[in-house]
């Protein structure tokens, strides 16, 4: 999206992790929602997370999807640092299939939320989902946008499975 002002942010922990946060940012993309993509890791670049999730209200986001592997600190550490809405999205490691990773996002101490979805592709656009839905509360044009790709997601369903080919 164009201009200055990013109405979510989609933060990943490595460029590795782009493979399934881009399904995010694809998704906000179809809906017409401002987002800008980060690479913020937890481990590599501390200064550089605690600048963004200190600066992101101010700096005009309104939610924040983090996208994470591994030990996944990045959205409980994004939650401590800031008043937005977080959603964790686990990113599938090979060690686990991305299951320490779920663990990690979802066993958050009380007082410091991460919505988290579930692990890969489907979390990701999922978050994107729900970060467009939170934003839609207060604009009706986006709602619009959310119910017409609800609607077109029910009318792709066949109504029948397709008969096998010979072959």
């Amino acid at each position: 999206m164009s201009g200055d002002r990013r109405d979510v942010a989609v933060v990943m922990g490595s460029q590795s992790d782009w493979a399934t946060m881009k399904n995010a940012a694809d998704m906000l993309e179809g809906l017409g929602v401002s987002h800008r993509a980060l690479i913020v890791s937890a481990h590599r670049t501390p200064e550089r997370l605690f600048e963004f999730g200190r600066g992101a209200k101010a700096a005009g986001y309104r939610v924040i999807i983090a996208g994470a592997g591994g030990a996944a600190h990045l959205p409980g550490m994004l939650a401590s640092l800031t008043p937005l809405p977080v959603f964790g999205v686990p990113v599938e490691s090979k060690a686990l299939s991305g299951e320490d990773s779920l663990l990690s996002i979802v066993q958050m101490p009380a007082g410091i939320p991460v919505g988290t979805l579930a692990i890969g592709r489907a979390g990701a656009v999922n978050a994107a989902l729900l970060a467009a839905s939170v934003l839609a509360l207060s604009d009706e044009v986006l709602a619009e946008r959310l119910e017409a790709h609800r609607r077109a997601q029910t009318e792709a369903v066949a109504l029948a499975p397709a008969p096998e080919t010979a072959g």
